[in-house]
């Protein structure tokens, strides 16, 4: 029954709505609850599609267009990069069964960390910008566990 209430108006969403959707929700993006926003995204994805069909695009090569538009600014999320950080940082330190809890009880404090950085920008991990993010969320990580432990 959880299921059922958690699926509830989502049956109405095409493919590329609901694959938005299983990202922003995977992901933890603050957009997995807007319904207009999926919508939106997801039929600028289906025209891409069709769009790229009709100009000649094989059908990979249509996909991958949608799914670029589909996606466009939405390549990193505060949580996935923070569970990245835990992950590779401290798995000695926070065990597998408590990081999602941690996770969840650190990224509001570490909010103004990433405020001064464009995680919209679809090639930010190539930058020197993601280094320094990585690098600030690992100290801050190291404080928190310090100070209050796992």
């Amino acid at each position: 029954m959880n299921n059922k209430k958690k699926n509830e108006g989502q049956t109405d969403f095409s493919y590329y709505g609901l694959y938005l959707l299983d990202y922003l929700r995977t992901n933890k993006f603050e957009q997995a609850s807007d319904a207009a926003f999926i919508r939106e995204r997801a039929d600028r994805a289906a025209e891409m599609y069709e769009k790229a069909r009709l100009e000649g695009y094989a059908t990979d090569g249509a996909q991958e267009l949608a799914m670029d538009t589909l996606l466009r600014g939405l390549r990193y999320s505060r949580y996935a990069i923070l569970r990245e950080v835990v992950e590779n940082e401290f798995s000695d330190e926070v065990p597998e069964e408590k990081r999602e809890a941690f996770i969840h009880k650190l990224l509001p404090l570490v909010g103004n960390v990433f405020s001064v950085y464009d995680l919209s920008d679809d090639n930010f991990a190539l930058s020197s910008d993601y280094d320094l993010l990585y690098t600030e969320l690992t100290g801050a990580t190291v404080l928190y566990i310090g100070e209050y432990g796992v």
